[in-house]
């Protein structure tokens, strides 16, 4: 990656260099000095040929060979400053020679470099993961179980080809191939020619590209363009240019000429009203923009006053009127000392690339979760999608799992190369709910809800104070999965279903729960307690009796709206009119007992005895029952009318 992404070093090197950059009147260090790191390596080598082995000119040369992703040759440069310099050097040297080594697959020395610098660097401001003691963390990063297939395109050219970015069926990407637009200028950066836009059709499956052209002669400039985006509509294009407009080149104090976001509209199919974002400045870059999915915030990279390292990723809102809010740095969950570039987002997940996170040699492709404004812990998105080299400029369909991402590893077709990858479809969703109540759809605290695949838990929790409940454990697609609730002294709900073939899902799954005592017969709800006990031809409450009713009490407690209805009843034995009137004295008197233990008399409606006129079954008068026959219609009942 050596072209419009490497001037977001520049910062990072001046802060570095520059202090002894003046002392020198080299050719060396003035090839240094504007970034033409080719010719100055050679330069330096030929320096350190006729003795020259000074600290100086042992960073620069080792600079030299890391600011063109020449990782092999920045090794070997860092590792003989580090063998004369090492108690003389800054942090930042460190966190280079650690990335030239990873570069090169030499995880072992990069590990023990990373065990010195912890120690030294505990008291400094200088913080990236790539500095921490991370033996157990890198040697599971290198164990990581590959998820994507990548392949080479077949369209890549022999100079640079990268930063791919969707446009209906097409794609558009930044390449220093000759467009026949501008006579051929060199970046003597690098000794090719300057980044223009194409557009290239896509083939079935987005494996490759064909019939590559010049995207726009209104956007194409002699200067580099790349790291387009595009609306909705595809009415508006955001891209990184040079400092240049229609008034010529601007440099900063320094004399770096920095670069900028522009933004132009489509018309007639032209762009039209080309301008720069307000926010840019001659004094510092600004480039790489990824629009949201509903293009209501442009996140975009920058060395800006502010930024915690070589690059920091920013993001601006963009108001209905067109204009921007003020930048702001998504912090330190996503940026480090290091460098973040190439961000690209999408409905909750950010993709951006990183050499301060924990990777395996230059800029590598990590992924965070957005949710709530908030961003989880960037994961690294493993090999064979990143490499030793740089990996940078990833974008996916999420639908297809489908996209591209650019490279500069060993192998490509020129100094970076576009791949295409599919990613396994790991279909992943989750699961939360509420829990309620039954009876009165009030929220349920404190019940256990349970995820089951087949007779396996999953995941348990316990829902909160409004109910709610959410599992941690991931659920797959296509598969089959039960969620259960249970409370003690409660009768449960489960519900089984299975997942849709949508990653990502959430599945809002509403559950109740009710007492065990509150049961439903012959449509109607009913408080269901053993026997009520009374002494033979008595309506005094029993001891016995008490242990029932208190249940009842306890319930009417639990749901303050209840109302009830008390009905009591008997057996067949024994006339008719003294059935009725004993059943009646009974009702009442366990609507009294329930009131004396600080029920409202006003929640039981009635208390009314019916002795035997609502027989349970053909036990009546003259019928021969067995005794359990004639308990059964033995029975009090308390009836809901009311919950809520």
């Amino acid at each position: 990656m050596k072209y419009i992404n490497n001037i977001f070093l520049v910062c990072l090197t001046l802060a570095s260099v520059y202090s002894f950059a003046q002392t020198k009147d080299r050719t060396s260090d003035k090839n240094f000095d504007r970034y033409w790191y080719k010719k100055a390596a050679q330069q330096y080598e030929s320096a350190v040929k006729k003795g020259d082995t000074s600290k100086e000119t042992l960073m620069r040369l080792g600079d030299s060979y890391f600011f063109n992703s020449d990782m092999e040759n920045a090794a070997k440069w860092y590792g003989e400053l580090f063998s004369k310099y090492e108690n003389d050097l800054e942090p930042i040297y460190a966190f280079r020679y650690i990335q030239s080594l990873e570069g090169t697959g030499n995880y072992v020395l990069a590990k023990g470099i990373m065990k010195i610098y912890t120690e030294k660097l505990n008291d400094t401001t200088f913080n990236v993961d790539q500095l921490k003691d991370n033996d157990k963390l890198i040697d599971a990063l290198r164990n990581l179980q590959p998820s994507f297939y990548v392949t080479h395109l077949s369209s890549n050219s022999k100079f640079s080809d990268f930063g791919a970015a969707y446009y209906g069926n097409h794609v558009v990407f930044a390449s220093t191939r000759d467009s026949s637009v501008f006579t051929t200028r060199k970046y003597r950066w690098n000794n090719q020619p300057y980044l223009n836009l194409f557009i290239a059709d896509t083939t079935s499956g987005g494996t490759d590209l064909t019939n590559v052209k010049s995207f726009s002669k209104s956007i194409n400039s002699k200067y580099h363009e790349a790291s387009a985006v595009f609306t909705k509509g595809f009415d508006t294009i955001y891209f990184t240019r040079n400092n240049y407009l229609k008034d010529g080149l601007k440099r900063d104090a320094q004399g770096s000429n920095n670069l900028k976001i522009y933004r132009a509209v489509a018309h007639n199919n032209n762009w039209k009203n080309l301008e720069e974002l307000p926010f840019c400045s001659d004094d510092y870059s600004v480039g790489h923009p990824s629009l949201s999915p509903d293009g209501k915030k442009l996140y975009f990279t920058s060395d800006m006053p502010g930024t915690l390292g070589g690059s920091d990723i920013y993001l601006v809102d963009i108001y209905a009127d067109g204009t921007f809010s003020s930048p702001k740095n998504l912090g330190d969950k996503i940026n480090t000392a290091g460098r973040e570039m190439f961000p690209y987002v999408t409905k909750n997940k950010i993709y951006f690339a990183s050499d301060g996170h924990l990777g395996y040699g230059g800029l590598d492709v990590f992924e965070t979760t957005i949710s709530d404004g908030t961003f989880s812990k960037p994961s690294n998105l493993g090999r064979p999608l990143n490499s030793k080299a740089d990996d940078f400029a990833f974008i996916i369909n999420e639908t297809t799992q489908q996209g591209y991402v650019s490279s500069n590893r060993a192998g490509g077709a020129g100094d970076d190369d576009i791949y295409s990858f599919q990613r396994d479809k790991k279909c992943v969703q989750s699961i939360q709910g509420t829990v309620t109540n039954i009876v009165n759809g009030t929220p349920e605290a404190n019940a256990t809800v349970k995820l089951y695949m087949g007779d396996k838990v999953l995941d348990s929790v316990s829902s909160a104070e409004d109910g709610s409940y959410a599992f941690q454990t991931p659920i797959s697609c296509e598969t089959s999965y039960r969620v259960e609730a249970s409370k003690e002294g409660y009768e449960g709900q489960e519900n089984v279903f299975v997942s849709p073939n949508e990653n990502e899902f959430v599945h809002e799954i509403p559950l109740q729960i009710k007492h065990n005592l509150i049961v439903q017969e012959d449509g109607m709800l009913k408080i269901k307690i053993g026997l009520i006990y009374f002494d033979f031809d008595k309506w005094d409450i029993t001891s016995k009796a008490t242990v029932e009713l208190d249940k009842v009490v306890t319930i009417m407690k639990e749901y303050p709206a209840m109302i009830i209805k008390i009905e009591s009843h008997t057996d067949s034995r024994g006339r008719d009119e003294y059935n009725m009137e004993l059943s009646d004295k009974r009702a009442k008197a366990t609507r009294d007992y329930i009131v004396s233990q600080g029920i409202e008399s006003q929640r039981i409606e009635s208390a009314i005895g019916y002795g035997e006129s609502r027989l349970l079954n053909e036990c009546s008068n003259g019928v021969k029952c067995t005794e359990e026959q004639h308990d059964i219609n033995r029975r009090s009942e308390f009836i809901i009318l009311k919950m809520k």
